[in-house]
């Protein structure tokens, strides 16, 4: 309700007041979003920050990566199988969580469980603070120009589907053509594929090499054409390993009008990702890759853009103004967060994208190169085994999926879980990329920042024993 103040004027409401601060908090740009805040009500101003103490983290400890962070992963410490010490190589699927994620999840729901962006009580913006700072830290960690060109998602794939369904649906037609490529997770294949079902719109898809390491760049820009409206295809391919070629793959997208998608749901947790030097026009990610929750992902897009696309979902909390007939919707990334979002996965996140940024992405890459070295040396060296993608100077990613002659992956797999050790085996999502490797399935071993050399040589004396009995 309104008030008039002693000179007559008409007032703004303090529950008005209280939705345009939070606006401010959602609208700062990222390069001066506030980083490592807590929140006190204060009888000077609603809110005042004061700062936490500060995380053991390997950047300010000098610790190394590897041994020198696990004991921030209390997962890693237990014996499993009886007597047999938890090697965890599956962090293409899902990475650990560390305390600090722990810890930060544990506060919001024991601390200030509440919904965000409309209450005014103290919880409520607490966790909206909390909730619209994550938001600032994940762009902060991607070199976002600001916060808003962030829209919080369920994971990658729930990102890959709005783009689909919002752009996709409102700017392909019969006669326009998507571009993806074999090598795609089934996240950013199936989406099109449903979208382009829907709009008459013509799917192609960019071949492998002849040596199948990795996606064809000749044949790419072969497929380019005036009729190409979007690409869409894996930064980091969670099977091979291969790195794409952005800035060859933007350019020639760019040249004939077409947008580009990057699902960058391997190369965000492993490397330095700058979305203004990438120069795609949206890039998605998931949290549960990169220390975070699961249930928690986003999507990057160009304000512009954001701006562009229509609402996918409809609901509370997307909205401006609501009619009985009609509606009209609020700017990006509010229009696609319809509902009571992720609050406390989404403040987990955040904390996860701290505790990367502490370490240094550089610090991640530069372990991961190392490491994913040595695994591929220490397994080029068993007896009958096939690695897939390219040599270790090429990959974007350490982890290897391979195959050994005359034994099932999944015989494989079950028998080194016996050993304690963790890794996957099945198609992992790629079944198109498989049939063209020809092959069904594979197993795969992906280490990352808490995993060791130590390790590594475990699991490939599991390994080779594992082949003994099996053969």
């Amino acid at each position: 309700m309104a008030f008039r103040s002693h000179s007559g004027s008409q007032q703004t409401s303090g529950v008005a007041l209280h939705n345009a601060s939070m606006r401010g908090v959602r609208d700062r740009p990222a390069h001066i979003e506030q980083r490592g805040l807590s929140y006190r009500r204060s009888a000077v101003a609603p809110y005042e920050t004061e700062p936490m103490l500060a995380s053991t983290s390997a950047a300010d400890s000098g610790r190394q990566l590897g041994e020198g962070i696990r004991a921030d992963f209390p997962i890693l410490n237990q014996k499993i199988h009886g007597d047999k010490q938890l090697v965890y190589f599956d962090n293409g699927a899902t990475s650990q969580k560390p305390k600090q994620v722990l810890e930060a999840l544990r506060e919001y729901n024991e601390g200030y469980n509440s919904n965000v962006h409309r209450g005014v009580h103290f919880l409520s913006a607490k966790a909206t603070r909390g909730y619209e700072d994550a938001r600032a830290k994940v762009a902060q960690l991607i070199n976002a120009r600001s916060s808003r060109d962030i829209v919080f998602t369920a994971n990658a794939t729930a990102g890959i589907n709005l783009v689909a369904q919002s752009w996709g649906r409102k700017h392909l037609a019969p006669g326009d053509e998507v571009i993806v490529s074999v090598a795609e997770h089934h996240s950013n294949l199936v989406p099109w594929q449903l979208v382009c079902q829907a709009t008459g719109a013509t799917l192609k898809h960019v071949p492998l090499t002849r040596d199948g390491q990795e996606l064809d760049m000749q044949a790419y820009a072969k497929l380019l054409s005036p009729k190409t409206k979007i690409v869409a295809l894996v930064h980091v391919s969670n099977m091979l390993g291969s790195l794409l070629d952005t800035e060859f793959v933007v350019e020639q997208a760019h040249k004939v009008g077409a947008m580009v998608l990057l699902d960058c749901s391997q190369s965000v947790p492993g490397k330095p990702t700058d979305v203004q030097a990438l120069g795609a026009d949206w890039i998605v990610a998931t949290g549960h890759k990169m220390c975070g929750p699961t249930g928690i992902g986003f999507l990057w897009g160009r304000q512009e853009v954001l701006e562009d696309m229509p609402p996918f979902l409809g609901g509370g909390e997307m909205i401006e103004h609501v009619y009985l007939d009609h509606s009209t919707y609020a700017p990006p990334p509010s229009r696609f967060e319809p509902g009571t979002p992720a609050i406390a996965e989404a403040i987990g996140l955040g904390a996860a994208a701290d505790y990367l940024q502490d370490i240094g992405m550089q610090n991640v890459q530069d372990f991961e190169q190392d490491l994913g070295g040595y695994l591929y040396e220490r397994l080029s060296s068993v007896d009958g085994i096939t690695i897939y993608g390219p040599k270790p100077e090429r990959r974007g990613s350490p982890l290897c999926a391979f195959n050994v002659d005359g034994i099932h992956p999944t015989d494989l797999s079950t028998f080194l879980d016996f050993e304690g050790i963790a890794v996957r085996s099945g198609h992992h999502c790629t079944q198109p990329l498989h049939h063209a490797l020809g092959i069904s399935s594979s197993a795969r071993a992906s280490p990352y920042i808490y995993n060791t050399e130590a390790e590594v040589d475990s699991f490939v004396e599991a390994l080779n024993s594992v082949i003994d009995i099996l053969k």
